[in-house]
Parts: C-alpha cells; sequence; structure tokens
C-alpha cells in the first residue's frame, strides 16, 4: 500500500484522516502544518500528500507548490472547509489531483485517496 504525509493542524481531524487510511492498509506519517510536513518531504519520500489548505506557518498552496518542485510525480491532494480556499487552489490543479470539501465522512475521503493514488493518464 502507500506511504501518505498527512499536513493537517487540526489534531482530531489529522488522527481521523490517520486512523482511516491505515484501515485500508497504507502508512501514514502526519504533519501539524505545512513547515513540518515540508521537513519530512525533505528526508523521507511518499506516494501521496494530503494537505490541509488553510494551516498556521506554511499553508497547504505554498506546501504543495514546494511538494511540486521536490517530487514532481508525487499526487498532492488538498483538502478544505472553505470556498475561498478551494478558489485559491484553482491555478494549482496542473500539480493536484483534487481538492476534497470538508467535512467529509470517512469513506469520501479513502475514495479521494484511492483515486489520487491510481495511475494518472500521461
Amino acid at each position: 500500500m502507500a506511504k501518505i504525509l498527512i499536513a493537517e493542524d487540526e489534531d482530531s481531524l489529522r488522527r481521523f484522516v490517520a486512523r482511516a487510511l491505515e484501515m485500508d492498509g497504507h502508512q501514514t506519517v502526519q504533519a501539524a502544518d505545512g513547515a513540518d510536513a515540508l521537513d519530512q518531504l525533505e528526508s523521507e519520500s511518499f506516494d501521496l500528500l494530503l494537505s490541509d489548505i488553510r494551516m498556521p506557518v506554511m499553508d497547504g498552496i505554498a506546501l504543495a507548490e514546494q511538494t511540486a518542485a521536490l517530487a514532481p510525480s508525487m499526487p498532492i491532494l488538498l483538502m478544505t472547509g472553505y470556498a475561498e480556499q478551494r478558489e485559491r487552489a484553482e491555478p494549482l490543479m496542473r500539480i493536484i489531483v483534487d481538492v476534497v470539501p470538508k467535512p467529509f465522512s470517512l469513506p469520501q475521503i479513502r475514495q479521494a485517496v484511492a483515486d489520487a493514488l491510481e495511475p494518472r493518464a500521461a
């Protein structure tokens, strides 16, 4: 299965998502903000970045841009509960797979991750 980096500043949501993905057999690493996630990305490899857009220190938009530079072939999946943040992600559609709206259910986030991990047509 995949090794997934989860960047989310809300502890309970981050743990919920990690548990959901681990139920599918994925290995997860958790980061509380974008800067922490970037440190993780620079020290180990991942199959997917799942990041909130709105976070302290470094937001998910900046993290996605940095991730695309570090690991251009790694899929990036963003999540947000704010419509204006989703709009901010529109220019990133060339480097991200999708933006998952919050709140989401367990099946929804598991399906979004499964879709993001599917090989993309070139």
